[in-house]
Parts: structure tokens; C-alpha cells; sequence
């Protein structure tokens, strides 16, 4: 004998919709605090995304995205036709690889000396100090480096110069700029990245040291087979959100750094955007350079999250 299911599937989406409903009466507080930060990556980060339209368009500001004509893939073919591009390119992507190589095992370095610390007055002291230089702009931070590598005052090269040594222009010799990007970045970021690899320390079984004290090993031993393993997961995941990011290095930081003796070797995707598009007008251009930036950081993400998903079984999603 047949029965009919149809009430029964309306009287448990009602259910379901009632149930809802008074969830969100129930959590309503929740919601509020969660709605300014919904609200600032749809208006910020998802609407925006519209706009990428104009890559296909000879933009014009006066007559609008409707109104501009559409040339399909003119401003790509330019970008990879135009003779500095390779070279802008390898800039980035070469900064981009020593801060990876440099600069991401720093902050993981640091809390594992900080985590063998046992006075905790020291402890606190020097994650204070490490952590100050997050908070000042690249502004601030760009006149001190510039100032510390001056030829005439500073005192990298007064050093030098007590040494025996001549003084060198640091600012102004292309060889010396990678370099410096890379090291004012460490010093910088450092320890505010270290406050993660804490937290995951910290949330480490104190059982496993325990166990460990037991059978004789020693703090090496015990960094090698406890701590290392353990923050492996957090690492794992830092570094395929750090992988996504490869072209992406900061406008400020270069920017405050970059001048034209050194353009050669540091001149990238963000500083060319911003001469060509902000300055020069050429939006169109510009947009396509930025979704070429965005499905090569896809295309990597996606990449290297296989490659761990394989390798570590760690994986974004």
C-alpha cells in the first residue's frame, strides 16, 4: 500500500525553516558580531571582483564599464609581448623565494628558541622587543633603514669604516637590494608571525615531555621528535597560504626602498602597477596584470596543496 510523502516533506521543511529561524533568534548576538566582517569581504573583496571586467576593455573612466569598448585579450598580449616584463617578473618572483627561504623559517626559529626559555621575565622581555616592529608603517620603518645604510652618518658604515673597511652605498648598488628588502622584512615581521608558533607550542601535550624526560632525551632530542612534529600541521598550512602569495609582496615595503639606481633589480609587479596604472591611467592594463597575478597564485595554491595533501596529509580543504 502506498502512502503519500508530500505532506510530510512540506511539514519538514517547515520544521526546518522554524528551526532556523529561531537559531537565529536564539544566537542573534553572534550574528551581529559576525556581520561587519561578512559585510567588509563582500563590499571589499567579492563586489570588486566585478570590476575585473575592464582587463577585456579599453577602459574608459568617462564612459564607464558599459559604455567602454571590449578587446578581449589585447591588454594580456601586450603584457606578456612587452620587453621589461621577464624582467619585472624575475624581481618579484626572486624577492619573493628569499623571503620564502629566509624569512618563513624565521618566525618558526624564534619560538622554538623562546619555547626553551625558562625565565619567563627574559620570555616576555624579548617578545616585547621582537614584537614592536610590527606596529610602526613601513614609512617609519623605511627612513631607518635608510638612515642605518647611509654612506655619510650610519652606523652600518661607520662599523665598517672602524673596521678597515671603505664605506659602502648601500642604497644605491642594485646587489645590495634584495638583500636588504629581505633582512628589513625579517626584522619587521618576525616576531608578530612568532605569536602563531606559540600558540601551536603551547597547545602541545605536556604528557609527550613528560614521556620523553622518562626514557632520557635530551632538549635537542626532544625538539626533533616532539615539537617539530607537532607544529609541522600549522607550518604546513602557513606555507601554502605563503605559496598563494608568492607574487604578491608588498607596495609599501618596496616602494619606500626603491630608487631609480636600483630599479633595475628592484622594480616588481606591485610598484610597475602602481606607475603605469595609478599614475599612467592604463586601468585596463593594469587589471589584466592583477588576474594574471591572482590564477598564478591559484594555480600554485592548488598545486602545492596536492603536493601536501600527499607528502604530509596536511591539507586548506
Amino acid at each position: 500500500m502506498k502512502t503519500d510523502t508530500r505532506p510530510l516533506t512540506i511539514n519538514s521543511l517547515e520544521a526546518k525553516g522554524k528551526s532556523r529561524t529561531s537559531y537565529f533568534y536564539k544566537y542573534w548576538q553572534l550574528y551581529c558580531m559576525v556581520a561587519p566582517g561578512v559585510l567588509f569581504f563582500l563590499l571589499f573583496k567579492y563586489v570588486p571582483i566585478m570590476g575585473s571586467v575592464i582587463a577585456f576593455q579599453d577602459y574608459n573612466i568617462y564612459k564607464g564599464i558599459t559604455g567602454s569598448e571590449f578587446v578581449g585579450f589585447k591588454h594580456f598580449l601586450t603584457l606578456f609581448t612587452y620587453p621589461e616584463f621577464t624582467r619585472i617578473l624575475s624581481n618579484t618572483i626572486l624577492i619573493s623565494i628569499y623571503q620564502l627561504i629566509f624569512g618563513f623559517p624565521a618566525p618558526i626559529i624564534l619560538a622554538l628558541l623562546l619555547n626553551e626559555v625558562r625565565k619567563m621575565w627574559f620570555k616576555r622581555t624579548v617578545q616585547t622587543i621582537v614584537y614592536l616592529p610590527h606596529f610602526l608603517s613601513w614609512v617609519i620603518v623605511g627612513g631607518l633603514v635608510i638612515n642605518v645604510l647611509s654612506p655619510n652618518y650610519g652606523i652600518i658604515n661607520d662599523l665598517l669604516e672602524y673596521l678597515g673597511f671603505t664605506r659602502i652605498f648601500f642604497m644605491q648598488q642594485p646587489e645590495y637590494f634584495r638583500s636588504i628588502v629581505v633582512a628589513s622584512g625579517i626584522w619587521k615581521e618576525v616576531g608578530w608571525n612568532t605569536i602563531i608558533y606559540l600558540a601551536a607550542l603551547a597547545s602541545i601535550n605536556p604528557e609527550l615531555y613528560e614521556a620523553a624526560d622518562v626514557d632520557g632525551a635530551g632538549r635537542l632530542r626532544k625538539i626533533v621528535s616532539i615539537t617539530i612534529p607537532s607544529l609541522l600541521p600549522t607550518i604546513m598550512i602557513l606555507f601554502l597560504l605563503r605559496i598563494g602569495n608568492l607574487l604578491e609582496l608588498g607596495f609599501e615595503q618596496i616602494y619606500m626602498l626603491l630608487n631609480p639606481l636600483v630599479a633595475e633589480k628592484g622594480q616588481i609587479l606591485d610598484t610597475y602597477i602602481y606607475s603605469i596604472g595609478l599614475l599612467g591611467g592604463q586601468f585596463s592594463y593594469t587589471t589584466a596584470i592583477g588576474i594574471f597575478k591572482s590564477v598564478v597564485g591559484l594555480i600554485l595554491i592548488l598545486g602545492f596543496n596536492q603536493i601536501s595533501k600527499r607528502v604530509t596529509g596536511q591539507t586548506l580543504y
